[in-house]
């Protein structure tokens, strides 16, 4: 009991607890999470129509973005990002007559980060999804005479997103775990969070174990979330036996 009071104490919520800011820094890498895993699905989408163009450089160049992306270590590519995002802001403002140093925001850079990583992998769940659309569904749209907009808001990406689901909920569980390498540019999300308490208590087991039940939580909740959306575009279909 004593130990679990000490526990308690260091990630609770009184004066010389860590709680509010491990809860802070959790909101902090869902948020990160949420606007990677967006952008990577708006971006994905744009290289799923490339990878589906009938233009033979559209598709060299989606093909060419996923194999690298997927190639290449994501912690690379956060480096990229953030000091290429720098070494750009300061040419800007050198360029406006500005000498000081400006550093790439930790969020924007952790948001483009996941979002490029991701998208590579979204494009192809997009692409297998489509796959899997059966083509009498859209040669029936073509034949009734509807036009390319509502062909694809009506019957393609309704289709389309009903297989996606559970691949894109497995995208989202790999930008949930990659969200900690933002770390390193200096973002306070769980992890770094996590790492701050530890070296400052001297107690790192309690706080990254603490840290591993949050994330639990975050998968958790999030399973049951991209459960219920793939039993929700399920409805009113037959499934095999």
């Amino acid at each position: 009991m004593e130990l679990m009071d000490r526990y308690l104490a260091l990630v609770g919520f009184g004066e010389t607890g860590w709680g509010a800011l491990l809860l802070t820094a959790a909101a902090m890498t869902l948020g990160v999470s949420v606007c990677g895993f967006l952008t990577g699905m708006v971006l994905g989408s744009v290289i799923t129509f490339m990878q589906l163009s009938r233009y033979m450089v559209l598709r060299w160049l989606a093909d060419g973005y996923t194999t690298v992306l997927r190639g290449v270590p994501d912690l690379l590519v956060v480096y990229l990002f953030y000091f290429g995002g720098t070494a750009f802001l300061g040419y800007l403002g050198g360029f406006f007559g500005y000498q000081g140093f400006i550093g790439m925001p930790a969020f924007l850079t952790g948001t483009l980060a996941l979002g490029v990583v991701s998208a590579a992998y979204q494009s192809e769940v997009f692409r297998g999804a489509f796959n899997s659309v059966a083509r009498g569904e859209l040669e029936a749209a073509s034949a009734v005479g509807m036009r390319p907009w509502p062909k694809f808001r009506r019957i393609i990406a309704p289709l389309v997103l009903r297989y996606a689901i559970p691949g894109l909920g497995n995208t989202w569980q790999l930008v949930l775990k990659e969200s900690a390498l933002i770390s390193v540019t200096g973002l306070v999300e769980l992890l770094r969070q996590s790492q701050i308490a530890a070296g400052s208590t001297r107690r790192p087991f309690e706080f990254y174990l603490t840290a591993v039940v949050l994330y639990l939580v975050i998968t958790w909740v999030s399973s049951i979330v991209f459960r219920r959306l793939e039993t929700r575009t399920l409805r009113g279909t037959r499934r095999a036996l």
